[in-house]
């Protein structure tokens, strides 16, 4: 299927005359999301376009390049829509485009589940490789004539997760979503202190509208941002203190995975454990260092009296 231009009818939000939203379905509730459409007098690009703008066919105006927040499968069903345009993504995400596998390494996945998984993000999420995508660092400006578009890089989600500084005074978060759910850093390539770094840097970004690839949104003015942005970055906390509880009694990093921390349990995805088991090893690191835990066997943590 090749991209079209497309009414997105009450789907679009208009944020200025340059910069609007097209909201994915359920809000922009997993798998979908809530893109960004930038419409300069010299090109128009669209940030992370989402499951539904692939069934919708394509975006509201002709589009010349998308760019790629980071290499997750939710956020690359454009590289199957867009092929005609441009496609840029941070440098240390690049090699997802280029192949598939280094996401499903990143998820940890083997067997069955990655097979099963692998066929999803190409039926689903309607991946196509791009290894012509074109590598962006910190700092990078697309001047789109009117309009300038400038990355952000808020590693931690992923090594290349970026936001988006559009001048019409419109942040992109990307996943940095401000969702009760609350951070995500369940990846090999995901750090814990890149992600709380990265929420203390995206503090002092100010902008009119703020934009979540998840959920929430548009979320307007910086004091509402904030407020969300505080109580986003407190489940990390929130988590620690569970887990520290858990290991009253000395515990494995499976039983951690089994009890859940990050999912509920009725939830079942193909990466649940992985990321269950990767978030509670990067947790326990945390103890360790600080001298809140330590190993009393082999593999077996426990809480420090």
């Amino acid at each position: 299927m090749a991209a079209r231009v497309v009414d997105w009818a009450d789907d679009e939000r208009q944020l200025s005359a340059r910069v609007s939203v097209l909201v994915g379905d359920a809000n922009g509730g997993y798998p979908s999301g809530n893109s960004v459409v930038i419409r300069g007098d010299g090109e128009s690009v669209i940030i992370d376009p989402s499951v539904t703008v692939v069934a919708k066919g394509g975006a509201p105006v002709a589009i010349d390049a998308m760019i790629t927040s980071h290499g997750h499968e939710d956020h690359l069903p454009g590289t199957g829509l867009f092929t005609e345009a441009r496609v840029h993504v941070h440098e240390a995400d690049r090699h997802v485009l280029g192949d598939v596998n280094h996401m499903l390494d990143a998820y940890q996945l083997t067997g069955d589940a990655r097979e099963e998984f692998r066929t999803q993000i190409i039926t689903e999420f309607n991946f196509a490789t791009r290894p012509d995508a074109e590598g962006f660092h910190d700092g990078h400006v697309w001047n789109l004539g009117g309009v300038d578009v400038e990355a952000v890089h808020l590693p931690g989600h992923t090594a290349g997760h970026s936001g988006f500084r559009i001048s019409d005074g419109v942040f992109f978060l990307s996943d940095i979503d401000l969702t009760g759910f609350g951070p995500y850093y369940g990846d090999t390539w995901s750090s814990l202190d890149d992600f709380e770094s990265s929420l203390l840097k995206v503090r002092d970004e100010d902008a009119a509208f703020y934009v979540t690839f998840h959920q929430k949104g548009v979320i307007e003015g910086r004091e509402t941002f904030l407020s969300m942005l505080d109580d986003y970055h407190s489940v990390i906390e929130r988590r620690h203190k569970n887990m520290l509880e858990f290991l009253v009694e000395p515990r494995t990093i499976a039983e951690m995975v089994s009890h859940r921390f990050v999912y509920r349990p009725h939830v079942e995805l193909a990466f649940c454990d992985s990321i269950e088991q990767r978030t509670a090893q990067l947790h326990v690191a945390r103890m360790v260092e600080r001298g809140e835990a330590t190993e009393v066997a082999p593999g077996r943590y426990q809480r420090a009296s």
